[in-house]
């Protein structure tokens, strides 16, 4: 492990490694001496953030269409589930992480990098939990393609602090609390309870993600005397492709801070 001169230094040395194992273990070793306040927030010695995060040759990244969908009641299609999983909580690691390093000379209290170094910490724990449930039915993560919209998504809003709290935590982690409840049930139903628990720590973890995302969606928003479902569609309108997708899991997103006012507007007239 290399020194870590900062948090954003930690922060900036997980995203540029390719080596996701080393990705991982710096996410949380970074995490842990911030809570001990064991290192500042920056450091002169802070390498450059880079324009990507760091990846293996594998997988091979592909326009979204050209991600197959196959059926969970096969193991093929269960890896498959798996493995968009285990690249979802890979983009998040270095998401979280890309928020704390891009935005470390924000006038944000301290708490603000508390909150994200734990959604840092919590997805490198998914991404090791799915990846090692991925090897246990014989498949690892990178032997499927995969695509890129999450991290194209964040870097539209790089220089925006509040838009980059609009579109990830509030857009892209809910999602996953509007999903996963039918994926969970899926699992169980085909009788892989081992791939159902994974799920089980992931969906109870990303409420946890969305409300550090929509606690300081709000303080901005307070701070700068803006309403806050307004900004919201403000936000997403100039920043994110394409209607939100009904059905909402409005229970678990309320308790997350994110009520329905903040996306009703935003759906596809199409929604029974």
């Amino acid at each position: 492990m290399t020194a870590i001169t900062s948090l954003r230094g930690g922060a900036i040395d997980a995203i540029r490694s390719a080596d996701l194992d080393r990705k991982t273990e710096l996410a949380q070793e970074s995490a842990n001496r911030w809570f001990a306040r064991r290192i500042s927030l920056r450091s002169p010695l802070d390498a450059p953030l880079p324009e990507r995060p760091g990846r293996p040759e594998k997988p091979l990244l592909v326009p979204p269409t050209q991600v197959e969908k196959r059926s969970l009641h096969t193991v093929p299609g269960r890896i498959a589930l798996l493995h968009a999983i285990a690249h979802i909580e890979l983009n998040a690691v270095d998401l979280a992480l890309d928020i704390v390093a891009r935005f470390a000379s924000a006038h944000v209290p301290n708490s603000f990098f508390d909150g994200w170094m734990q959604v840092a910490f919590e997805e490198a724990k998914h991404f090791r939990m799915v990846r090692k449930r991925l090897n246990d039915l014989g498949a690892d993560y990178g032997d499927l393609p995969a695509h890129d919209g999450l991290w194209q998504a964040a870097h539209s809003t790089r220089n925006d602090l509040t838009a980059r709290l609009a579109v990830v935590p509030l857009i892209l982690e809910a999602r996953g609390l509007d999903v996963t409840p039918a994926l969970q049930a899926k699992m169980r139903e085909t009788g892989d309870l081992e791939s159902a628990a994974v799920l089980d720590v992931i969906y109870n973890d990303e409420k946890g993600h969305v409300a550090v995302g929509a606690k300081w969606f709000r303080f901005l928003c307070a701070r700068e005397k803006r309403d806050p479902a307004r900004t919201f569609q403000e936000l997403v309108r100039a920043n994110f492709r394409g209607p939100l997708k009904a059905p909402f899991n409005d229970v678990a997103r309320a308790e997350a801070g994110l009520t329905p006012s903040f996306y009703r507007a935003l759906t596809s007239t199409s929604q029974s």
